[in-house]
C-alpha cells in the first residue's frame, strides 16, 4: 500500500501547517484595514471635509433672515451681503458687482469656490465634479488629479506598446487560442482610453499653466471694479504651475500635497490689487447706507440687521 505522506502524522503536525498561515492571514489582514483606512477614512471622510467652506463664511441666521425680508430689493440685499462680508478677504464678485452668496448653503463664496450640485455643498476652487471618482476635483484635491491622468495615460501607452506585437500576430494568424481575444480586446480599450486621456491630460496641464479652473474657463471670474477678467490670477506661467505643484521639483510628481495657500486666498494679478482696496470703501459706504435705511424699520428688523 502506498504511503501519500500525510498518512500517520500526528496533530502536532496539522498544528505547525495551520501556525505558517498566520503571516498570511495577517498580510491579507492589514491589506484589508489598509484599504478601509485610505480609501473611507481618508479618502471619503476627511479629504472630503477639507474641501469644504470655512464656517466664518457663512452668515448667521438673523443675517440670512434680514437678507430674505429684502427679497424685494436687489440693493437692499447686497448692503446686507457688503456688511457680513466686510471683513473677509475675497475679491470675486457676481457679474452685477456684488458679493457671491450661495443660498443653499448659506455661505459667502470665498474666490474662485462654486456650489456643486450633486455634492450638495460650496467646494474651494472647484474645477469640475467627476463621476470616475465620485468627488469633486478642486483646491484639495487638484494636483493628485492630474498626476492620476498623467499616470493612466502612461499606464495605456505601456499597454498599447507591449501588446502591439500580438496584436500584429493576431492579424496575421499567427497567435492561436482563445486568449488572443483577450489581446485583442486589451489593445483597442488601451487605444480607447489613451486617447481619451491623451486629450484631458493635455487640457489640464493648460489649465495649469494658466492658473484657470475648468469653470473657470467657460467663464471668467469677475472682480470689484474691473469686471470679468479671464487673466485675473495668471501669475506667469512657471508661478501658476509652482502654484499646483508647489516649490519643491523632487516632489512635483509624487502624489503628496505640495500646494500652495490654503483655498482661500489666491494672489492676483496686481491689476486687480489697487482696484480690491477701492472696494472696500465702497463697502463701508453701503453699510452705513444700509444702517441709515433700515432705521425706518422698527426697533426689531433694525437689530436684526446691525447684527
Amino acid at each position: 500500500m502506498a504511503i501519500t505522506g500525510t498518512e500517520n502524522k500526528g496533530p502536532c503536525f496539522w498544528c505547525l501547517k495551520a501556525v505558517k498561515w498566520i503571516p498570511v492571514l495577517f498580510l491579507v489582514t492589514v491589506v484589508v484595514w489598509s484599504y478601509y483606512a485610505y480609501v473611507i477614512q481618508l479618502c471619503l471622510i476627511t479629504v472630503e471635509n477639507i474641501g469644504r467652506v470655512p464656517n466664518n463664511f457663512k452668515i448667521t441666521d438673523l443675517d440670512f433672515e434680514t437678507y430674505l425680508h429684502h427679497r424685494d430689493s436687489h440693493d437692499m440685499q447686497n448692503r446686507v451681503l457688503d456688511n457680513c462680508a466686510k471683513n473677509l478677504p475675497i475679491t470675486n464678485v457676481t457679474i452685477g458687482g456684488s458679493v457671491r452668496f450661495c443660498d443653499k448653503c448659506k455661505t459667502v463664496k470665498p474666490d474662485r469656490t462654486h456650489h456643486c450640485s450633486v455634492c450638495g455643498e460650496c467646494v474651494l476652487k472647484m474645477d469640475h465634479h467627476c463621476p470616475w471618482i465620485n468627488n469633486c476635483v478642486c483646491f484639495t484635491n487638484y494636483k493628485f488629479f492630474v498626476l492620476f491622468l498623467g499616470y493612466a495615460l502612461i499606464y495605456c501607452l505601456y499597454i498599447c506598446l507591449t501588446s502591439f506585437p500580438y496584436f500584429i500576430a493576431f492579424w496575421m494568424g499567427d497567435l492561436q487560442g482563445m486568449g488572443r481575444f483577450h489581446i485583442l480586446f486589451l489593445f483597442f480599450i488601451a487605444i480607447m482610453f489613451g486617447v481619451s486621456l491623451m486629450s484631458l491630460f493635455g487640457y489640464h496641464c493648460y489649465l495649469v499653466l494658466e492658473n484657470r479652473t475648468t469653470l473657470e474657463a467657460f467663464r471668467p471670474p469677475s472682480f470689484r471694479g474691473v469686471g470679468a477678467d479671464k487673466y485675473g490670477f495668471h501669475l506667469g506661467r512657471y508661478r501658476n504651475f509652482i502654484e499646483v505643484f508647489g516649490e519643491d521639483p523632487k516632489l512635483w510628481f509624487i502624489p503628496v500635497s505640495t500646494s500652495l495657500g490654503d483655498g482661500i486666498q489666491y494672489p492676483i494679478h496686481s491689476r486687480h490689487q489697487q482696484s480690491s482696496y477701492r472696494s472696500m470703501d465702497n463697502i463701508q459706504n453701503s453699510r452705513r447706507d444700509l444702517e441709515t435705511e433700515t432705521s425706518k424699520l422698527n426697533p426689531d428688523e433694525t437689530e436684526i440687521v446691525i447684527h
